[in-house]
């Protein structure tokens, strides 16, 4: 972190010295940092009357959805440095304008709420009809925040923008389901992420892959892109499955003219990314993937067990595990529950990696 004012050698007198003053940033990958994430960042909080009806219903499905975030911006502001945005697929605009679940306990929707849902394109929220609401809509909106926040703040850490292409059907009786993804339609997802983002605010799997044969081959060479060429960028990964990141990658051999990362094995030629959201259970398996050169996702917390019960144990497993995102829905406790929080120590933003950085880079903040 810099110092507010610096007066020559007391400079480093006051704070530690940065990466960037100390030369490191020019060493130090993309991989080789930890930082924090908030998971399903776009969520706000539903109405006690909502989540009283789904608890009628299924109330450990209702306790898993108990929460919401602060804007974007104050997440990142916080130092959220891992966003996850969940979208419909929307080609005419209009299909999730009128949600069920609202009208069933009488709530009216947002004002401006169906205005950005009638235009065409991808749509972000939770759940069809029970949990539609966002913090930005529509998909573009919420990368246009993203894209002034970082042109603010241009020393960040590069900023994992994490996807999920939803197909849920919707679990309210003549609801609106989701559209499936096609070949087509992550085409279009490509495109407006390309419409908010110039090519030198991305890092893309052509830019990690450079010159070697594969994606894989390319990060188990250590091929990430250092602090230096990586502050004040954004890159996404594909949060989804076998089939559907199938259907993303198509017949490339990595991921050859992609905007997304895909979560996918570790043996893949296109593998860079995965998820891994146990850092307990998948420990073993989150320090290989490290040491193999990928960047893993974890969870420090799920479903609003943890903050309930205010048991850090998955926290401090993640933040010391290797993963470089670890994703909470608690930057902030939550006053109903316990003071339940993620953060990392002193106030960072970002530290060396406990596992893949260098030896002396020791625990230093890098942002």
């Amino acid at each position: 972190m810099r110092p507010f004012l610096c007066f020559l050698a007391l400079c480093g007198l006051l704070a530690p010295p940065s990466f960037a003053a100390d030369g490191l940033d020019s060493h130090l990958r993309l991989n080789q940092i930890v930082t924090i994430g908030t998971h399903n960042s776009y969520k706000q909080a539903l109405s006690p009357q909502e989540l009283a009806l789904i608890a009628s219903r299924n109330p450990k499905g209702a306790a898993s959805i108990d929460y919401g975030h602060r804007s974007l911006t104050e997440q990142l502001n916080a130092g959220v440095r891992q966003v996850e945005l969940d979208f419909y697929h929307d080609p005419e605009g209009g299909r999730f304008a009128a949600p069920k679940g609202p009208a069933l306990v009488g709530r009216a929707l947002p004002e401006g709420f169906a205005g950005p849902m009638r235009a065409p394109g991808l749509k972000v929220f939770h759940i069809p009809d029970i949990d539609p609401y966002s913090l930005c809509q529509p998909f573009t909106a919420c990368m246009a925040e993203i894209r002034r926040w970082s042109d603010d703040h241009p020393d960040h850490v590069p900023l994992l923008i994490m996807i999920n292409a939803k197909q849920d059907a919707s679990p309210v009786p003549g609801g609106t389901g989701a559209l499936p993804f096609d070949a087509a339609a992550f085409d279009n997802v490509d495109r407006e992420i390309r419409s908010v983002l110039p090519p030198e605010k991305l890092i893309t799997p052509d830019d990690v892959q450079g010159a070697y044969p594969t994606l894989r081959d390319a990060v188990r060479a250590g091929n990430w892109p250092t602090l230096a060429k990586a502050r004040g960028k954004i890159w996404f990964a594909l949060d989804e499955g076998p089939q559907v990141v199938a259907l993303y990658r198509g017949a490339r051999r990595s991921l050859e003219g992609r905007v997304m990362f895909i979560n996918t094995d570790e043996n893949s030629p296109a593998a860079a990314y995965i998820t891994l959201n146990d850092p307990l259970a998948d420990a073993a398996r989150i320090r290989a993937a490290v040491a193999a050169g990928l960047v893993v996702r974890t969870r420090a917390d799920a479903d609003t067990v943890e903050a309930r019960n205010n048991d850090t144990g998955p926290r401090d497993a993640a933040l010391a595990g290797g993963a470089q995102y670890v994703s909470t829905d608690y930057i902030w406790p939550d006053p109903r529950f316990t003071d339940y929080q993620v953060r990392l120590p002193g106030g960072a933003v970002a530290l060396c990696n406990p596992v893949s950085a260098p030896g002396a880079c020791g625990g230093r903040p890098v942002e």
